[in-house]
C-alpha cells in the first residue's frame, strides 16, 4: 500500500459532524498529495432498541460540547423524538454506496448526511431520506436504492467496521496516515484544521523525504 490518509468516521457521530469543516478544508487542500479515503467506523449499528429517556439526554449533552467546541449548528428542540432507533449501520451504508455511484460527492455526501441528522432533523437511518439526499448530488434516486440494498453494498460495509477495528480506532473522528506498512496517528478526537495541519505537513515531509 502506498501513501494514504485514511478518516475513519461515521455520520451520527456528532464530533464527526463539528469536524466537518476541518475535513471539508483537508480534502481539496491535500488530495492532490496524498489520497483521503472515508472508511465509515460503526458507531451504533444494527441497534434494534428504542432510544431510552437517559439516553437521549446523555447524547444531547455531547450534542451541547460539540456546539461549544466546534460552533456547529444543531437543531435541539424536539430532537430524537420518542422511540427514535439510533442505529447508524443506513447510514453507514450509504456513505459506503455513493462512491460506487459517484466518487466525487463521497465526501459532501457524507457531510450532507450530518447537516440533514443534526442541523434538519432529518431520520438518516430511513432509505428513502438517504435516496432523497443522493438525489441531491443529481445521482438516480431508484440506482442509489437499488445499490444501497444489494448485499455487496452491505458487506462492504461490514467490511469497513473491520477495518477500523483492525486499525485500532477507538473514537471518531480519527485520521491516520499510511506509508506502505508503516501508520502514523494523526488524529483521534475532535482537533481544528490549525491543530491538525501541522502534524499531517510533518508527517508528509518525512515520508516524501524517505522516498528520496
Amino acid at each position: 500500500m502506498d501513501r494514504i490518509l485514511w478518516y475513519f468516521a461515521d455520520p451520527m457521530c456528532s464530533w464527526c459532524y463539528g469536524f466537518s469543516p476541518v475535513i471539508s478544508e483537508l480534502v481539496p487542500k491535500y488530495n492532490q498529495r496524498i489520497p483521503i479515503s472515508l472508511v465509515v467506523g460503526g458507531l451504533n449499528p444494527g441497534n434494534t432498541t428504542p432510544m431510552s429517556d437517559d439516553s437521549r439526554e446523555e447524547i444531547l449533552h455531547h450534542w451541547q460540547e460539540v456546539k461549544k467546541m466546534t460552533a456547529a449548528e444543531f437543531q435541539f428542540d424536539k430532537a430524537l423524538p420518542e422511540g427514535f432507533i439510533y442505529d447508524t449501520e443506513p447510514a453507514s451504508r450509504a456513505a459506503v454506496t455513493i462512491p460506487q455511484l459517484e466518487p466525487q460527492a463521497t465526501f459532501p455526501y457524507f457531510i450532507r448526511l450530518q447537516q440533514a441528522f443534526y442541523s434538519e432533523q432529518r431520520d438518516i437511518t430511513q432509505a428513502e431520506v438517504l435516496a432523497d439526499i443522493a438525489a441531491e448530488f443529481e445521482i438516480d434516486r431508484q440506482s442509489f436504492l437499488d445499490l444501497w440494498s444489494s448485499p455487496r453494498m452491505q458487506d462492504k460495509t461490514q467490511q469497513n467496521f473491520q477495518m477500523t477495528r483492525q486499525f485500532g480506532v477507538r473514537g471518531f473522528p480519527t485520521l491516520i496516515a499510511q506509508d506502505k506498512g508503516s501508520l502514523e496517528l494523526i488524529c483521534s478526537g475532535y482537533m481544528g484544521f490549525e491543530q491538525l495541519e501541522p502534524k499531517l505537513v510533518d508527517w508528509l515531509e518525512q515520508s516524501e523525504n524517505n522516498t528520496e
